[in-house]
Parts: C-alpha cells; structure tokens; sequence
C-alpha cells in the first residue's frame, strides 16, 4: 500500500474546507490522510466534524497567550509542540484566523498551505470579496499558496475562477467562490504530497 503524507488542518470555525479535504483523504488512491485537526477557538464547529471522523483534535486558546509580550511567537510555539505530536508533514489552513508569526512559517518553510478568495496578487486580506466587489472585477476567483511571512503573498499553487455579475452581492459571490475552494483544495493536496512522495521514491 502507498505510503500517504500526513496533515494537519488548522481551523478557527466551522471548516468547510476542512471538511472536503478529509472528505477526499478518504479515498483510497489519495496521497494524504488526516491526522489531526487543530484550532485557536473551543467553540469551532469544525472540530465536532473532525470528531464525528475520528480525527484527533487539540485546541490552543489565542487568547490565553495574551499576556505574553511576544504572544504570537508563544502561540506558535506551543501550536508547533502539538503538531509535532503527531508527525505532520504538511499544514493545511482552513479558515484560521491567525497571521502566522515568521518564527512558525520559516519553521515549516514550504509546508503551510493556505486558501485565499481571491485571484492573488489582487485583494490581499481579510476582506478580498468585498474587495473585488468594490472594485468592480468581471472575474474573480480563489488562489492556493505556500504561506510566506508577507500575508497572502507565498508562491501560487493553483487559482480557479469565478464570473462577477452584476446583480452579484458579498453572499452570492462568497457563495460561488467556495464552491471553487472546495475543488481546487484537495487538488491542491493531491498535488503537493505527490511531489513529496516523488521525491522520496
């Protein structure tokens, strides 16, 4: 049997995207299995799911880490000690809500991959729907990457997009975007844990 890449999701909510990359890691001939799934909130609908799969999961409170002065690093620090629990060879981000610190991404170099509603370099950050929409773009779309310290700026795996209407609005394009996400994400994985385990051959 293929040896498969094993990953760890990091979630803030409810993990729609986490959900149909374990949805594909289910499948016999996919390169990847899920080994945990982690996230800075309690209350994350995302890890009840991972449960129901029978994924490991952890929780690391942000917030308990604001007394520190360097409370990013710290947080890391201690994210980093729980997926090195578990042997993860790559991170998947979906939907967490936190800016890495450079001390975790040059940790991990290459091996964070994120999901952005937007056709990278255009609309960078939190609000890139609202973004595009404001700019009035006919095309939009969403991008994989590798996680770089410059948010939303780390090399493009893959994009797939999207046609803006006219009569479009922040929950109708948000809506045909993640319909995209969800394609492109576990092609995403697929590709990049081939490309490990065609190395290591």
């Amino acid at each position: 049997m293929k040896r498969k890449i094993r990953v760890a999701i990091l979630i803030s909510s409810r993990g729609s995207n986490m959900q149909k990359l374990i949805e594909a890691c289910q499948k016999p001939d996919f390169p990847a299995e899920i080994i945990v799934v982690g996230s800075n909130n309690s209350n994350a609908l995302g890890l009840e799911y991972a449960k129901s799969k029978s994924i490991n999961t952890f929780i690391i409170e942000s917030k308990n880490f604001t007394k520190f002065e360097n409370s990013r690093e710290e947080f890391d620090k201690a994210l980093d000690h729980e997926i090195l629990k578990y042997d993860v060879e790559i991170i998947c981000l979906a939907g967490f809500m936190r800016i890495l610190s450079e001390w975790f991404v040059d940790k991990w170099h290459n091996k964070i991959i994120n999901i952005h509603p937007s056709l990278l370099p255009d609309f960078k950050g939190a609000h890139a729907v609202k973004d595009a929409l404001n700019a009035q773009v006919k095309i939009s779309g969403c991008t994989t990457h590798f996680v770089s310290h410059e948010m939303d700026a780390g090399p493009i795996i893959m994009q797939s997009q999207v046609q803006v209407n006219d009569d479009d609005n922040l929950e109708t394009l948000s809506q045909k975007i993640l319909i995209k996400e969800h394609e492109i994400y576990p092609l995403t994985l697929e590709k990049i844990c081939n490309k490990i385990l065609e190395k290591r051959l």
